[in-house]
């Protein structure tokens, strides 16, 4: 059981039980047949929306057609829980490393915003969504983080509530924000180059905005990510 394969399928529903059965796309068959080399009868692991984990068994029709009957509840659904992503795109490789990384440590909503050093202007939600996916699957996550639209920071900042803070790493910043992180709350990570002096005036300006230092030296934007989301966790789980 605990070596089966996991699957997010969107056709496995809440409400759904022992018994009933979640039509396999081609993509998952080939996958689990060619790739994996399950055969008819085989277990694996499926998750849903809200639907927390089942063990099924795979009925394979031919290779590229099948389907999962759920025979066990593994694990319930819960409350989702865990902070957003503010970060600008990256290069192709640099940006799949920060949505698979981010995923499996628990981000709950990412926002690729343009700030004036970002170096792409256009996003694949398709692609987003499908590193986001097969991260999940691996890490054993229950449910697929959200992939907010590209829009301006300044955009979206200016619609950022008040009370949900936004730790911001700020290169070469004197001091660091203490005050304790509470249960809701997101990371913004800025583009290769930093944010630009406009950006860093709008930001010490607003509300929710709080920095956070991520030691003396200057990171690249995806290992800031890993390391900014690995801090805030440590200091959310001290203010509990």
């Amino acid at each position: 059981m605990q070596d089966a394969p996991r699957l997010y399928l969107e056709g496995l529903l809440p409400g759904m039980g022992a018994g009933e059965t979640i039509s396999l796309d081609p993509g998952h068959m080939r996958y689990l047949a060619s790739v994996l080399r399950l055969a008819d009868g085989d277990t694996l692991h499926v998750f849903g929306d809200g639907t927390g984990e089942w063990a099924a068994r795979l009925e394979m029709e031919r290779k590229d057609r099948g389907r999962a009957v759920l025979t066990a509840s593994i694990r319930p659904a819960v409350p989702v829980h865990g902070p957003v992503l503010l970060f600008a795109p990256l290069k192709r490789d640099a940006t799949d490393l920060v949505l698979r990384m981010g995923t499996e440590m628990g981000v709950t909503r990412f926002c690729p915003v343009i700030t004036e050093r970002t170096n792409t202007h256009r996003i694949n939600a398709e692609r987003f969504r499908a590193i986001a996916i097969e991260a999940a699957e691996q890490c054993e996550r229950l449910d697929i983080p959200q992939i907010d639209p590209l829009r301006p920071m300044a955009q979206l900042m200016q619609e950022w509530p008040v009370d949900c803070p936004v730790f911001a790493a700020l290169e070469r910043q004197d001091s660091e924000n203490v005050e304790p992180v509470p249960a809701d709350y997101a990371l913004l990570i800025g583009p290769e180059g930093g944010f630009s002096g406009n950006e860093r005036r709008f930001l010490d300006q607003h509300g929710a905005v709080r920095s956070v230092s991520l030691g003396p030296l200057i990171l690249r934007a995806d290992t800031a990510v890993v390391a900014g989301l690995a801090h805030l966790a440590f200091r959310a789980a001290q203010s509990i």
